[in-house]
């Protein structure tokens, strides 16, 4: 008795995608790391919006990749859960630190 599984989320089924989205895709990110360039070239214009402005565009770049090219589009939800999950621990770490350095406090040494 063959059973069809193409509605059950448990069974692996191939991440078909036309090669046209990946040409796609990868022009959105050479166009990403054009504006990069040029972001860095203004970062004196922009002044303290320079740092998040690169954030940004390095976000936009990062999600493309993790959803075409590593196929999280695709996958199931929990799969991307864990996956969102990680970057989550990875940010707080990030916070964790820099709230860390800024809030040390300077020695000065009396010799």
């Amino acid at each position: 008795m063959a059973q069809h599984n193409d509605n059950n989320p448990n069974v692996l089924h191939p991440h078909i995608t036309p090669l046209a989205t990946y040409f796609k895709v990868a022009m959105a990110l050479f166009g990403l790391t054009f504006l990069t360039i040029i972001a860095h070239h203004f970062r004196a214009n922009l002044g303290a919006l320079a740092a998040p402005v690169a954030f940004l565009i390095a976000l936009v770049k990062a999600t493309l990749v993790c959803l075409w090219f590593m196929h999280l589009k695709d996958d199931t939800k929990i799969n991307r859960f864990v996956f969102a999950s990680g970057f989550f621990f990875l940010a707080l770490l990030f916070v964790i630190c820099a709230m860390d350095i800024a809030t040390r406090v300077l020695e000065v040494s009396p010799l």
